[in-house]
């Protein structure tokens, strides 16, 4: 599929996103103030969603990286998750706050939100951009929410099809609709 030739609907403008933002940077200053967080960024879909999250957090805090892959370049999930790149960071102590671009299946999250509690962090929440629940496999709820979607195949804002559009500055659906 070329989504180039498809029709993008728009799902969350930019300047949703940036209010949503600031809303969650308040609840979560409030929800770890007196706290020792630490934000975990799942690589790559959420790096941009992470970079303006932290932007927003008022109370101090610490920043790693973690890769995962359970879709390489399909848009379903394997089902099968794998660190690729581990935190570098010991945890022990830490309130640890895992962000991630989407949850649908919740497969990828209810793997990583396990394997950090197995690091003797103090607690781990989570907190998405997006979160599909009509798609779940797992019992898994994030923490903090910036919007509920629809079922629809999602790009942009740090969410990609084939490694490209992560760097459009809202999210999309791709319609079955060819642009005319």
């Amino acid at each position: 599929m070329d989504i180039q030739k498809k029709v993008w609907e728009t799902l969350c403008s930019k300047e949703k996103i940036e209010a949503r933002l600031k809303e969650m940077g308040q609840e979560i200053s409030k929800d770890y103030k007196e706290k020792n967080l630490l934000v975990i960024s799942l690589l790559r879909g959420s790096f941009i969603f992470a970079a303006d999250l932290v932007r927003e957090i008022e109370v101090p805090c610490k920043i790693e990286f973690m890769t995962t892959s359970s879709y390489g370049h399909a848009q379903e999930s394997s089902g099968t998750v794998q660190v690729v790149h581990d935190v570098a960071s010991d945890l022990t102590d830490y309130d640890v706050l895992v962000v991630d671009d989407i949850i649908d299946s919740g497969i990828t999250m209810e793997f990583v939100k396990n394997y950090l509690k197995e690091k003797n962090p103090a607690s781990v929440r989570t907190c998405v951009l997006l979160d599909k629940p009509r798609r779940r496999k797992v019992e898994i709820e994030a923490d903090y929410v910036g919007f509920e979607i629809e079922d629809k195949f999602v790009v942009g804002y740090g969410l990609n099809y084939g490694d490209y559009f992560r760097n459009i500055p809202y999210v999309f659906a791709v319609t079955d609709q060819d642009r005319d």
